[in-house]
């Protein structure tokens, strides 16, 4: 079977042939505080190849981008207009069936004020500033914006094919490059999905497909960039037509194992509906005190969903009677009949913290009062009304509840979205019985993973602001701010087939396992548990006093600047015979020749120079004169000139600004390239064994997710349960490890076996403990101050010997599928640095700490590797090596 256009770009992506990075127009052209995350990374890479290397890329070019809800699919769709604008683009035609999601991008585009506006402050390129504006059509307009027009699908079918006065017109498309955008992509297959044609159909181009593609045959060097997150590419006319158009996937399910999504829990009761309300109402007042106790100003908000309209209004007004009229034996009845272990949790809670019932119902007839609930049918709700509801996460909004039939439909993505109300108790007809999953259940399914879009949050700076933190620690409280919870009536055969639907789209795992890891009672007992210490370093700002001057390598890099020559040649192409290549001379000039005045407007051209910016960079560099003047800036920059004999051997003032504006571009992009915010110190300080690895008396539950067709990696068996017998050990009742068991990835377990395997050796000269680190301490790269979580911490501590030696190991086992990804390179290359950079912040009488880190463990790559520096480690004598530690 051949190969699609996605199985080739991703054999090509894990072999290493595609170039990685995102280029600089497009990263300093995109709002900063949206930091692009890995796969929206990969989806520039992949763009950028298709382009550039690809063999087979097609004119005019169509691809899907087919991403899951909420991964940020517009984030990437303002890149690649930041993109293809330098690549000469300038028309845009961005287009979607709905209009609420036209109101939401067009904020998106053009409200620099937006809270989540895409775009810097300042869009440039080279010396031009760049204005991103909205227009009608593509007729006089200045050809250095970004002219965007937003429409619906119908809306464009309805201009192109009844045309009025100032609307677009297929004659804009004769003599002009067009790049058409289209959100919710599934939208315009409508036509595609037919089964049958009528020969009118066939023949017709009037239809909503048909305008489309007709906009898009006009050019040769048009562009259709699609994008959904859920497109049927199991429909085999669907399939074949993306064949060779599909070029990235990232779909939900990938999202959610990737830790970017909630976790879905569905919470089915046998409660009468406002008591079933109610119950979401405690667990999201729960929630918002577990966040504030965390000073996490986060406000959740409940959906409560309605069959219809009527029945909408109709529970809205008995909700807010409801809560008005609250008592305590209410919530004291669900208290005593919940059997449900999260609202015990909540109940728990209340008690730890003493908030008694009595002042409980006063919060929540306060914080759910009738001002605080709103009601929207989509069908008649007012321009305001939708600006309220997109704008839920404001501090200023003070709404939660929201009574909805449809609400959470394509482009509502709000974040604090934590509870859904199902108020009714049917089941998709023709669904269950006959083992497939009913329409209705599919598109609740489908309401759910719009709801799991995760609301960033962070209570310490080593942890990721954009993913789960919770999942290897799920009895923390702050779990809850990591979990949608779908609230139904009890009925099994429903939930079966929801469980069915939510497997299906990727938003929940076909199983899940919680597993106790649990620090042994002999461990704790020991005298290193109780005294002993392990060392890590800590995250500081990178104040850049160590930066004199530009990286040696951009210093000494020429750079190259082409003018056009107007040379042409005709040529008689022959079978095998090359055609006849334009001849150009060349001569490299040094910028410090060029007149003062020349080099200052071409740094004035560009608002990257601007003197307060360059001393972000250069904390201490003095003037704009010492910049230009000096060797250790732009004094020794070369440039290249290429093109006819006159233009090169006597360029004027025009063409040298030209040039020196080109290569002072290049480089305003390369210093950010080496710029960092935060570096890791090289001095360790020591925390207690028993105050890092005992919390919580030594016990932490962990949660796994295991997906069918893939038995992850061994993630979530013991080790003492694996039928794999190559791997299975029972760890209790082995002493050097102190935990239980270990329930990491197989590369994992073979690390365990390996220290197994060395331990009868290791015992007679040490004491050996090998500790899990389950996100039980943080150690951070020296180079970027990014944090990191070694697997494993070896400790050897040396017998019979006058003063204590210890060995503190950092080991960390990859999978051969991220063996060689940058993420781990840069993960050895400061295991390498540990060795010999490193220092103790505080040394202990009787005792010296020595820190290693050991290569990357692989049983199958590099398992030789590390014994040899294993055995250097274990077999040294540590008293004739042991390097003096400075006391800093």
């Amino acid at each position: 079977m051949q190969q699609s256009l996605e199985q080739i770009i991703s054999t090509a992506y894990s072999l290493g042939l595609i170039p990685k990075g995102v280029e600089s127009h497009i990263k300093s052209n995109l709002n900063s505080k949206f930091k692009l995350r890995p796969y929206q990374v990969e989806a520039f890479e992949r763009f950028n190849y298709y382009n550039t290397q690809y063999p087979n890329s097609v004119k005019p070019t169509q691809l899907l981008f087919h991403m899951a809800t909420g991964s940020g699919k517009t984030l990437v769709m303002a890149g690649l207009i930041l993109d293809l604008y330098e690549k000469g683009y300038r028309n845009f035609i961005f287009f979607v069936h709905s209009k609420s999601i036209i109101e939401k991008t067009r904020d998106n585009f053009l409200n620099s004020l937006s809270s989540k506006y895409l775009f810097n402050d300042t869009v440039s390129f080279s010396d031009r500033r760049v204005k991103i504006k909205e227009v009608e059509n593509f007729e006089a307009l200045n050809d250095e914006d970004i002219n965007i027009v937003f429409t619906t699908i119908q809306g464009l079918h309805r201009q192109l094919n009844t045309p009025r006065e100032n609307s677009l017109t297929y004659e804009d498309f004769e003599d002009k490059k067009i790049v058409l955008l289209s959100d919710e992509a599934h939208h315009i297959n409508a036509e595609t999905k037919k089964r049958k044609h009528t020969k009118d159909e066939v023949e017709a181009i009037i239809s909503w497909e048909g305008t489309v593609n007709r906009i898009f045959n006009a050019n040769p060097d048009n562009y259709l960039l699609e994008f959904t997150a859920t497109v049927d590419l199991n429909h085999p006319d669907i399939s074949t037509k993306y064949q060779e158009k599909l070029l990235f996937d990232y779909p939900l399910k990938q999202f959610r194992i990737d830790k970017y999504s909630k976790e879905v829990q569905v919470l089915q009761t046998d409660l009468q509906p406002f008591e079933r309300a109610l119950q979401s109402v405690l667990l999201s007042q729960y929630r918002q005190k577990v966040f504030e106790n965390n000073q996490l100003h986060i406000k959740p908000v409940i959906m409560f969903k309605s069959k219809t309209i009527k029945e909408s209004q109709e529970f809205y007004n008995a909700f807010v009677s409801g809560i008005n009229s609250l008592t305590v034996n209410q919530l004291e009845k669900i208290k005593t009949d919940t059997s449900n272990p999260i609202m015990s949790k909540v109940f728990n809670y209340l008690e730890q913290h003493n908030i008694t019932l009595e002042n409980l119902v006063l919060e929540l007839k306060n914080d759910f009062s009738k001002d605080k609930c709103i009601a929207v049918d989509s069908k008649h709700d007012s321009e305001e009304k939708q600006l309220v509801i997109n704008s839920l996460e404001d501090e200023n909004n003070e709404y939660r509840a929201v009574f909805a039939v449809d609400k959470l439909n394509e482009g509502w993505d709000v974040l604090n979205l934590f509870d859904i109300v199902r108020l009714y108790d049917t089941q998709s007809t023709g669904g269950a019985n006959k083992g497939k999953v009913g329409k209705t259940t599919m598109s609740e399914a489908q309401l759910i993973g719009r709801g799991a879009r995760y609301y960033p949050f962070k209570v310490s700076d080593d942890q990721p602001l954009y993913k789960r933190k919770y999942d290897d620690d799920i009895e923390n409280d702050l779990r809850i701010g990591e979990e949608l919870y779908y609230h139904s009536a009890h009925n099994p055969r429903y939930i079966s087939e929801l469980n069915k639907a939510l497997q299906q789209i990727g938003i929940k795992a076909p199983k899940t396992v919680q597993k106790r890891l649990v620090l042994k009672d002999s461990f704790k007992d020991t005298d290193f548990y109780k005294s002993g210490k392990v060392y890590v370093n800590k995250r500081i700002a990178h104040d850049r006093k160590d930066i004199h001057a530009l990286e040696q390598s951009i210093r000494t890099k020429i750079y190259k600047k082409k003018f056009v020559t107007g040379k042409s040649a005709v040529s008689i192409l022959i079978d095998g015979m090359e055609p006849k290549q334009l001849s150009n001379d060349t001569r490299i000039y040094n910028l410090k020749d060029f007149s003062k005045p020349i080099i200052r407007k071409a740094l004035h051209k560009l608002p990257f120079y601007r003197f307060s910016n360059l001393q972000r960079y250069f904390p201490h560099l003095n003037s704009m004169s010492e910049f230009i003047n000096d060797d250790k800036f732009l004094n020794t920059i070369k440039i290249e000139f290429i093109g006819n004999a006159e233009q090169v051997q006597n360029p004027t003032n025009e063409m040298k600004l030209e040039a020196t504006v080109t290569a002072l571009d290049e480089i305003s992009k390369l210093i950010p390239q080496g710029y960092t915010k935060y570096r890791g110190t090289q001095v360790f300080y020591p925390e207690s064994v028993a105050k890092k690895f005992g919390a919580e008396n030594g016990v932490k539950v962990l949660n796994f997710s295991i997906d069918q067709n893939n038995d992850n990696g061994g993630k979530g068996i013991g080790q003492s349960e694996t039928v794999n017998q190559d791997l299975h050990i029972d760890l209790s009742k082995e002493d050097w490890y102190v935990f239980n068991d270990n329930y990491g990835t197989s590369e994992e377990k073979y690390l365990v076996k390996f220290i197994k395997g060395a331990y009868q050796s290791l015992k007679e000269k040490y004491k050996v403990y090998l500790l899990r680190n389950e996100k039980h301490i943080t150690i951070y790269t020296f180079d970027e101050g990014l944090a990191f979580q070694p697997d494993f911490i070896l400790f050897l501590i040396e017998k019979e010997t006058k003063n204590s030696l210890l060995y503190q190991v950092f080991i960390e086992p990859k999978g051969d599928d991220r063996l060689s990804n940058k993420d781990s390179q840069i993960k050895e290359k400061f295991l390498m640095q540990i060795s010999s950079e490193y220092k103790l912040d505080i040394l202990f009488k009787n005792q010296e700490y020595k820190l290693v880190g050991m290569p990357l463990y692989n049983e199958a790559n590099t398992k030789t590797k590390f014994n040899k520096a294993f055995n250097e480690l274990s077999n040294s004598d540590i008293s004739s090596k042991f390097r003096p530690l400075d006391n800093e």
